[in-house]
């Protein structure tokens, strides 16, 4: 019963090789234009939402120094030896 699996196991690994090994053909010049647009839309999706980001976080950051009242780097004196 075991070598009976085993050869179907074998004999369907054989045959599906040949699917896994086939060939696509080249895409047309419509489908290279259409995955062109859409990855042209995708990285400006990201950059807005890079921007969107950029500006949340400098509001957290600025709520934060106005309730602690704390200097940035920038704007607090230097320390005097």
């Amino acid at each position: 019963m075991k070598l009976n699996k085993a050869i179907v196991l074998a004999a369907l690994c054989l045959v599906s090789t040949g699917a896994v090994l086939a060939k696509l053909p080249p895409p047309t010049d419509e489908q290279i234009a259409k995955a062109e647009e859409a990855k042209t839309k995708a990285a400006e999706a990201a950059k807005k939402a890079r921007e969107q980001e950029e500006k949340a976080m400098d509001r957290v950051a600025e709520r934060y120094k106005k309730e602690k009242g704390t200097k940035t780097a920038a704007t607090a004196e230097p320390k005097k030896k």
